[in-house]
């Protein structure tokens, strides 16, 4: 099982803790497969982006306007965290519906 995000993100850090033999991906220094990417964005789509957050605020119009997908690779941060791959499923953030399929 991975775990995409960074190690400094508190969401990241309990389902870390929660999740058995869970692998970080950190997305700022390794960013996302491209693979990975494509299926998350079609997955999930704008709810793939975390418009709260502080890299958020500092785009301009013009750069908001951007695909999801082009957005994540210029800006990693963006990505709402974590997004789990546990086989072939992808989970996103560790709210109680995703705790309650990954950890029972």
């Amino acid at each position: 099982m991975n775990v995409y995000g960074i190690k400094n993100c508190d969401t990241c850090r309990k389902a870390l803790k929660e999740l058995e033999n869970p692998e970080l991906v950190d997305i700022r220094h390794d960013g996302l497969p491209e693979a990975l990417l494509q299926r998350a964005a079609e997955t999930f789509g704008n709810d793939l982006l975390n418009r709260r957050s502080t890299t958020w605020r500092g785009l301009d119009e013009a750069e908001r306007e951007k695909g999801i997908q082009e957005l994540l690779r210029a800006h990693p941060l963006l990505m709402k965290r974590p997004l789990i791959e546990a086989g072939d499923q992808l989970y996103l953030g560790w709210g109680p519906e995703v705790r309650a399929a990954l950890v029972g």
